[in-house]
């Protein structure tokens, strides 16, 4: 691997204004969301290491980002919910971006709870609404299984609420309640490291409110014809969920920083990265 110096400048999630760039750097946004971070940091050591580029990521709510990718101020998007969960985003800017394919191919969202709560399907909530204190745990406002549980509450006629966090709150609450054998309803999704760490089931949703996507990796137009070396590699870059899972549970288990993590996985499958570098 080539030893370079790291570049790595953390926006504030109100602006993502425009930085002066270097030639040669490529501006990332993603969610604070498991899988989202894993693959972007993931992206990011490849391009810095093996493509030499330098990477300036930006954390942000999903309406933000496609904004910011839409009018140029990022380059990519990496966790795009496709074609159904991020509908309302795609509808509303896909004139701006560039999809460059999925990075995974089978993300599932829904409803989650531990193994142990004996239901198996979101129309049979009711009948433990209360264990559950009235509450769907759920992540930002902003996110697509937000708006799709909203959804999912009006179509099943719930007694519920959904209290509103973020990925790690909604993660937090989940562990605090399986270490208490309580019973909690989360909104969750794969791949997501939760599953790998507890027994979990995504309860079935026979009303259809949650879909099947793929995560995407979008780009601002003009993208591909400034960097078409770094849009072949993104075109390549594939992960499994046992990959994911993998990567997720290294970066939630260790003290040490993202990048790091990351930067280690990226060593210890030299094959797969290999074949994700584009041969032009």
């Amino acid at each position: 691997m080539k030893n370079m110096i790291k570049r790595l400048t953390l926006a504030t999630l109100a602006g993502l204004v425009s930085l002066t760039a270097f030639a040669e750097t490529i501006r990332i946004a993603y969610p604070n969301w498991a899988e989202g971070i894993a693959m972007t940091y993931l992206a990011k050591a490849v391009l810095e290491d093996e493509l030499d580029y330098d990477v300036e990521l930006t954390q942000a709510d999903p309406g933000v980002i496609y904004s910011a990718v839409a009018s140029g101020d990022q380059d990519l998007f990496l966790d795009a919910w496709l074609p159904h969960t991020h509908e309302p985003y795609w509808d509303k800017y896909q004139d701006e971006l560039v999809d460059l394919g999925p990075n995974y191919a089978y993300g599932v969202t829904g409803l989650v709870v531990p193994a142990y709560v004996k239901i198996d399907s979101i129309d049979q909530l009711n009948s433990i609404k209360d264990d559950l204190d009235g509450k769907i745990i759920g992540i930002g406002t902003g996110a697509g299984i937000t708006r799709n549980t909203n959804r999912a509450i009006e179509e099943y006629d719930l007694d519920l609420v959904q209290v509103n966090s973020s990925g790690p709150a909604m993660t937090a609450a989940l562990k605090d309640a399986i270490d208490d054998h309580k019973s909690i309803v989360v909104t969750g999704w794969k791949p997501h490291w939760m599953f790998g760490r507890f027994d979990l089931k995504v309860l079935s949703d026979p009303r259809g409110v949650y879909p099947i996507d793929g995560c995407k990796t979008i780009a601002r137009k003009g993208f591909v014809k400034d960097f078409p070396e770094v849009a072949q590699f993104l075109t390549n870059f594939n992960l499994t969920e046992a990959h994911l899972l993998d990567l997720m549970l290294k970066i939630d288990d260790s003290d040490d920083d993202v990048a790091d993590v990351a930067e280690d996985w990226m060593e210890d499958h030299e094959a797969l990265v290999d074949s994700w570098i584009p041969r032009m």
